[in-house]
């Protein structure tokens, strides 16, 4: 159980740094020649935050220790950080102006299914998918610490 926990926690580690890095520092964020400069700033700034938090996270999932699992427990209180962060944007973009996505970004995806055409916006639906990871993580931690 110890090494299932250590992996869910390093791929929800790995979609909170990982994964903005490579979605963030090209064409369609830090160098998108339509946002101010200052906004490009910011994104830059966030996603070496994370990469920063998302180390940390892999060295108190991955380092030795006599007490692991309070390590585990630091590594999904990043995650679950960063995860709250990003969903309280999606929920409250309307009090501040902001959009899930830019036209000239990462658009939706629109796979036929069943007949029908389905809109995934990429952001929601992975950091939906690396949620889940970390919950069937912070369960099996949980049942590490009782």
């Amino acid at each position: 159980m110890l090494l299932t926990v250590k992996v869910l926690l390093t791929l929800a580690t790995l979609g909170y740094s990982a994964i903005p890095t490579m979605a963030d520092l090209n064409r369609t964020h830090a160098t998108n020649p339509t946002w101010v400069g200052h906004a490009r700033f910011h994104v830059v700034w966030q996603v070496m935050s994370y990469i920063g938090l998302g180390l940390l996270g892999l060295y108190f999932v991955w380092m030795p220790s006599d007490d692991v699992v309070s390590r585990l427990w630091i590594a999904a209180a990043f995650a679950t950080a960063c995860y709250a962060g990003f969903f309280t944007a999606v929920f409250t973009k309307n009090v501040y102006g902001g959009a899930n996505y830019d036209p000239n970004g990462i658009v939706p995806i629109r796979p036929p299914i069943i007949g029908r055409y389905i809109s995934f916006e990429p952001n929601i639906t992975v950091f939906t998918l690396m949620v889940l990871v970390l919950a069937v993580a912070v369960i099996g931690l949980m049942s590490l610490t009782s």
